[in-house]
């Protein structure tokens, strides 16, 4: 069972979900200022990759909704997505904002003095490749002053191209329900932390993760009540696109 106190992995209770995804363009670099201006500890990201093999910020397939391109991101190379506008379509003020690489995103979140969730979301059949590719960005720059990145992933295959590939890094374990085998699986890929859709947690579920030794990360949270019930449950780190809501809600 997991020691009481202080939050597993050097988790706050509030991570801004792709930066500030209600308060600012989804992936930014602008996106992750405004998650720390509003409170959030930590931020979760998306990794994908281009075609010539970048790991870029960006949660989609395509480009459509958060850029204004078109097309599949692992079709792009990295110049061409660094041509597109990745801001304008949430708000005027915004225009100008770029789809970050992955270096450029944790460099900057570094330097904020927060932590990161990194999900690997890969293109189909690059799920080993974007792990790796992305592992190598984290270890190459990500500072040993500040929590180790939680590598996340509904992708068990990036799950273990991560864990053979970097196996101090702490790993989590995406899940949309309650799978019968999350505990075998999370056992199997060398996972510390459990990260389920919020609505499918239970008190019972939230005990079990927690005495099972694992860190409880739940995504995407948004309504105040919902977070003082989670957070009541034991969870320990609720995802959330507007931190000023749930900061405030969970003390």
């Amino acid at each position: 069972m997991r020691d009481a106190g202080a939050l597993p992995l050097g988790l706050t209770r509030v991570a801004g979900h792709r930066g500030a995804k209600l308060r600012a363009p989804e992936n930014t670099l602008a996106g992750f200022k405004a998650a720390k201006r509003l409170g959030a500890g930590w931020v979760e990201l998306d990794a994908k990759l281009t075609r010539d093999g970048i790991p870029v910020v960006i949660h989609d397939e395509t480009l459509e909704r958060t850029t204004d391109g078109a097309g599949r991101v692992g079709s792009a190379t990295l110049a061409e997505i660094r041509r597109l506008d990745a801001g304008r379509w949430f708000a005027p003020e915004f225009a100008g904002e770029k789809v970050p690489t992955l270096e450029e995103a944790l460099r900057l979140i570094a330097a904020e003095g927060m932590g990161v969730n990194v999900e690997i979301k890969p293109c189909p059949g690059r799920e080993r490749e974007t792990a790796e590719a992305s592992i190598r960005v984290i270890r190459a720059i990500w500072p040993r002053t500040l929590p180790a990145p939680i590598v996340s992933s509904f992708k068990r295959a990036s799950l273990e191209a991560a864990q053979a590939a970097a196996p101090e890094l702490p790993l989590g374990l995406l899940l949309e329900e309650h799978e019968a085998d999350w505990r075998e699986a999370a056992e199997r890929l060398g996972c510390k932390a459990i990260h389920p859709n919020w609505s499918a947690l239970t008190a019972g579920w939230v005990a079990e993760i927690r005495q099972a030794g694992y860190a409880s990360v739940t995504w995407t949270v948004n309504d105040p009540e919902a977070a003082r019930r989670l957070a009541g449950w034991g969870v320990d780190c609720l995802i959330t696109d507007a931190p000023d809501l749930i900061v405030p809600a969970i003390g």
